[in-house]
């Protein structure tokens, strides 16, 4: 009998009743099987004994016969772990022997993603425009073919790319500052849509800044990753089909464009109210009809946004006095 099957036979030696060294390379207990005579606490049939270099067991009360690895599996399953792992690397599992090889179960490995493109602030048409419109450019990249890019990123994801236009590239990251997708900004009017999102899995929601925020604080809201960018704690929905599942239990200030003519907004802005959350409510006075338009003309946004944030009754109130349709 090897010096294996004994190391392990003496381990399991006090699960098994009367257990007892009949001789060398020959155990005898109470069969664990059958549970061995019920009239006489005293017979034991069960042994562990040599066959060849393995070991087996036989009980001849009820006739069970297995050898040492499914017994000892049978015994403790922790044990028969240990056990398997030992008799691997002695090379005495697998074909030809009575133990199989252990089964080795990895982690799909996860490759991080990534972009690789140049930084919008390389080229000097994207640069121009950022600029222009006081956003940083080192923040972005470039994709002189947006459709061929996002194709690396998500195989098929553009089965024509023909008429590939040049895109300035938002990156969306999660939580933990891995790439869950990206939005492509169109740097020709003619062009259309003038924004394309694309997430790398449909498990991700299409929100830009995730990856910035401090969820301990209250969180802006808003309609574009531009205009995020001139506020701190925000956030920015990235399509009309984007949700916050992902910011739940958040406290969020809904922050919409300062269009009080626009039908479509105006009704946002009312379900939000209606739904019990915080919203700002621009001013009098402020004529630009968004976040950005506002910082290019000059207005301390952040103090704006503090202090128009509205609620309950009093965000209707404030809303029915701003709106004009």
């Amino acid at each position: 009998m090897n010096h294996l099957d004994v190391q392990y036979i003496n381990r399991i030696a006090s699960l098994l009743d009367k257990f007892s060294v009949r001789r060398n390379n020959l155990y005898n207990f109470r069969c664990p099987y059958c549970g061995d005579s019920q009239k006489n606490k005293n017979k034991a049939r069960g042994f562990l004994y040599q066959i060849k270099s393995d070991t087996a067991y036989k009980c001849h009360n009820c006739g069970k016969s297995t050898t040492f690895t499914r017994f000892l599996k049978d015994m403790n399953s922790n044990l028969y772990d240990e056990y398997i792992m030992e008799r691997y690397k002695s090379g005495l599992t697998g074909k030809g022997s009575q133990t199989p090889d252990p089964k080795f179960e990895f982690d799909k490995p996860k490759f991080k993603v990534s972009i690789k493109l140049p930084k919008a602030s390389t080229n000097p048409r994207a640069s121009d425009y950022l600029k222009k419109r006081k956003i940083n450019p080192a923040n972005f990249y470039f994709a002189e073919k947006f459709k061929s890019f996002c194709n690396t990123l998500k195989p098929k994801c553009f089965t024509e790319t023909k008429n590939d236009n040049p895109r300035i590239v938002i990156p969306l990251y999660n939580s933990e500052k891995e790439l869950i997708g990206i939005q492509g900004r169109s740097l020709d009017s003619w062009v259309k849509p003038k924004y394309i999102t694309i997430m790398i899995s449909d498990s991700y929601e299409k929100v830009y800044g995730l990856d910035k925020i401090d969820r301990r604080l209250p969180i802006y809201v808003v309609e574009g990753p531009f205009d995020s960018t001139f506020i701190n704690n925000s956030v920015a929905l990235c399509g009309s089909d984007g949700n916050l599942r992902c910011l739940q239990g958040s406290d969020l200030i809904f922050v919409y464009d300062n269009e009080p003519r626009n039908k479509e907004i105006v009704d946002r802005i009312d379900r939000c109210i209606s739904r019990g959350s915080k919203v700002v409510i621009w001013p009098n006075g402020i004529d630009d009809k968004d976040i950005n338009d506002m910082v290019i003309s000059g207005i301390n946004i952040e103090n704006v946004l503090s202090s128009n944030v509205y609620s309950g009754l009093q965000a209707k109130l404030k809303f029915n006095q701003w709106k004009k349709v």
